[in-house]
């Protein structure tokens, strides 16, 4: 059991803790807190869900907290600037999409979503003096992100001070008995440990899980970055995504992502269609896998066009190259744009196309495509 929990987990404080507790013959209460920054989640939130689903399957109840409070303030981990508050509405509106995909994973059955809102918000002056006095502020500055804000002159929020507090303080409301989160999460988890203490809980086990590359190979996956790959995304999206990945990414994925192990003695691109299969088949189903897989191959081994090419429409019959390339959400931003053009990876019926300012006539609906897996038939609306 010990084997199945540990896989791809970075780190657990205190492992002889977390065996005495599984030794007490109980249900365990695990916590795991969102704020709901973002409306989709991506394969990078799902390396803990996964490992929230195998404690679940070990019989243990996963407490999910909807940070709608906190989430008013921004967790300030990893971040060198404060964050952009968000709006009610925003906010809500996110929330309701979280919980539509983490049940994707997680069993709804051994699940209890709560909102912190529901304490946090409820906290008297009195309760947050409390609070405050658990922690120092030389503690707080020995966070890593504060610290270097800090020593480069750059502002902190005490707000940005009182979010650990705030997210620590709802261990102690929900009394977990372990938590998870990403490795950036460590101090904000340490925080939670040391608020049980002082209110008279026993500590939290800490089980951290790494932080998941994006496509790029190179920055953690986020939206932002736009090296995400998201749980709502078509098979043939994820497919193709997946295909391009790093190959010095692979091990890891096939441990944070999937059951099985990597095959070391596979050529990178047969690996990447078991793990591409892999995840489609979970997130899907086994059919969608293996169609997949077949339309990949027709197109990128037989060099034919995908039997299904969406249409984008466009209100006029003439339109630049870079425009479309970014309307078509081909490109995420006209300097992407130019940039595929210059490395040739822009084609039209076919034809590479390397002028930055060509004119599309549409009067007859023509074939885009960028690298080997983005295709738009472009017609006039």
């Amino acid at each position: 059991m010990l084997n199945i929990i540990k896989r791809g987990v970075e780190e657990i404080i205190v492992e002889d803790e977390l065996l005495e507790k599984f030794k007490a013959n109980k249900p365990l209460r695990i916590k795991f807190g969102a704020d709901p920054t973002a409306p989709d989640i991506h394969l990078g939130h799902t390396v803990i869900l996964r490992k929230l689903r195998q404690l679940q399957d070990l019989g243990h109840k996963v407490i999910f907290i909807v940070g709608d409070w906190t989430a008013r303030i921004g967790d300030p981990s990893g971040r060198d600037e404060t964050r952009k508050p968000l709006s009610d509405e925003e906010i809500e509106r996110n929330a309701k999409t979280y919980q539509e995909q983490v049940f994707k994973i997680l069993d709804r059955d051994k699940t209890e979503v709560v909102f912190n809102s529901q304490w946090l918000g409820k906290l008297s002056s009195v309760e947050i003096m409390k609070l405050a006095s658990c922690y120092t502020v030389a503690r707080m500055l020995e966070r890593d992100d504060f610290k270097k804000r800090y020593t480069e002159g750059k502002e902190i929020t005490i707000l940005e001070l009182l979010y650990p507090l705030f997210q620590g303080y709802d261990s102690v409301v929900v009394k977990a008995d372990v938590e998870l989160g990403g490795t950036d999460q460590k101090f904000n988890l340490l925080v939670a440990r040391a608020l049980q203490r002082d209110y008279g809980q026993q500590p939290q086990v800490i089980m951290t899980m790494p932080l998941l590359e994006g496509t790029d190979g190179v920055r953690k996956m986020s939206k932002s970055y736009g090296n995400y790959i998201g749980v709502l995304e078509s098979p043939k999206q994820m497919f193709g995504k997946l295909m391009s990945i790093p190959d010095a990414l692979m091990p890891k994925y096939f441990e944070l992502l999937t059951d099985i192990s990597l095959d070391e003695n596979l050529h990178p691109k047969e690996a990447k269609k078991i793990l591409a299969k892999e995840i489609i088949k979970y997130y899907y189903d086994e059919a969608e896998a293996k169609n997949q897989e077949e339309e990949f191959e027709r197109i990128f081994r037989d060099k034919e066009l995908p039997e299904e090419i969406p249409s984008f429409e466009v209100n006029k019959p003439s339109v630049g190259l870079i425009d479309v390339l970014v309307m078509a959400k081909l490109a995420p931003s006209k300097s992407e744009a130019r940039r595929l053009i210059n490395q040739g990876g822009v084609k039209i019926d076919r034809k590479k196309v390397i002028d930055l300012n060509l004119e599309l006539d549409l009067t007859l609906p023509k074939i885009l495509q960028v690298g080997k897996k983005g295709f738009v038939k472009l017609i006039v609306s």
